[in-house]
């Protein structure tokens, strides 16, 4: 199953995938993904001390950076009907719009090595919640209740500390940086954060409390650097930053970080907070790590094509998506630390490799 999904088939799902591999029908590829025995979760977090063969345990071994980030986000997937687990009419970012999806969330772990999704959940709409019948039709136990995005992102960083993992930070978009209860489970566990918020987020300065779009226009043009986010397709991309101390009774360094778009002059804000201060740079790296989750997300559909419905066979597939892209992963950051690019071209991508 593996191996089809990293194959040059155009469209992969079970049918496709045994012609591949020389079955005469899909029966054995389905009875993987839906009745055969075994643990997904296990697959992919499995942290007895006997077993080091899961996904987060392979690519923390070859991807590890002390300086690392966990990136969490949610992509969706366009699905046809109303029977296919979790998919209702919703806003996904992958279409940019509301359209009749399915959306799962995933932890990300990035470093100068690389990067891959480690995680996932599967985001299960209120009207699903308020449907048993149709929740037990998809495979989903007795005991599955509604969590939010934030929720689902608190749980998958929950196990991956629990799992006695240490990282220094978590970013994420608007959905997770405007959520108070997983900012503050990150403080409690003392995991510094740069979360984006709304412009409209409230902010508290010292001197009362301020929209983040107003105190913007009170930073000073001394107050801006320009510095690089990263290094894209297109070469490194460059913003203006600023940052302001904020006033807050928890303990701890909190800050507001404001990203400026400088053709356009768009700006971008984010919450931060670590439990001791840090410099500029920190945060804007910090702040930089979230486009390696579009990386994985676009890596990964160029493996996916599913047409599972229920709950059982969407995370076995979702694991077994991810085992596929870790594996692109390593031997990228493999191929990259033994050679360097020819000259007048980019470093292997995981597409050129796959």
């Amino acid at each position: 199953m593996v191996l089809g999904l990293l194959s040059d088939l155009p469209r992969k799902n079970c049918w496709t995938i045994a012609e591949w591999a020389g079955d005469r029908t899909p029966d054995g590829m389905q009875h993987l993904l839906g009745r055969a025995k075994w643990d997904a979760d296990q697959v992919r977090d499995d942290v007895r001390d006997d077993v080091r063969d899961d996904v987060r345990e392979y690519v923390l071994e070859h991807l590890h950076d002390d300086d690392a980030v966990l990136v969490v986000d949610e992509t969706g997937d366009m699905k046809k009907g109303t029977h296919t687990v979790g998919v209702q009419r919703q806003y996904t970012g992958t279409a940019g719009k509301v359209e009749n999806a399915q959306v799962a969330a995933y932890l990300v772990y990035a470093g100068r090595r690389g990067h891959a999704a480690i995680d996932r959940e599967l985001y299960l709409p209120r009207s699903w919640m308020c449907d048993p019948d149709r929740c037990r039709a998809a495979g989903l136990g007795e005991d599955t209740v509604f969590a939010t995005k934030p929720e689902l992102a608190a749980r998958m960083i929950g196990r991956f500390l629990d799992a006695r993992h240490r990282v220094g930070w978590v970013a994420g978009d608007k959905v997770y940086g405007g959520n108070l209860k997983l900012r503050a489970a990150l403080e409690e566990r003392q995991v510094g954060y740069v979360l984006a918020v709304a412009c409209s987020a409230e902010v508290t300065p010292g001197a009362g409390k301020f929209h983040a779009d107003a105190l913007a226009v009170k930073v000073p043009k001394w107050a801006w650097l320009k510095l690089s986010a990263g290094a894209g397709g297109k070469g490194h991309r460059f913003y203006d930053w600023a940052v302001i101390d904020l006033a807050e009774p928890r303990l701890g360094s909190h800050q507001l970080l404001i990203r400026r778009n400088r053709t356009t002059g768009e700006l971008a804000y984010y919450r931060c907070w670590s439990p001791a201060a840090v410099p500029l740079a920190t945060l804007m790296r910090v702040a930089g790590s979230r486009w390696q989750v579009e990386e994985t997300f676009k890596s990964g559909k160029g493996l996916d094509g599913h047409q599972v419905r229920r709950f059982t066979s969407w995370s076995r597939w979702g694991t077994l998506i991810m085992l596929a892209h870790a594996f692109l992963a390593v031997v990228r950051a493999d191929e990259h630390a033994r050679h360097s690019a020819p000259d007048g071209l980019i470093p292997l991508t995981c597409n050129e490799i796959q």
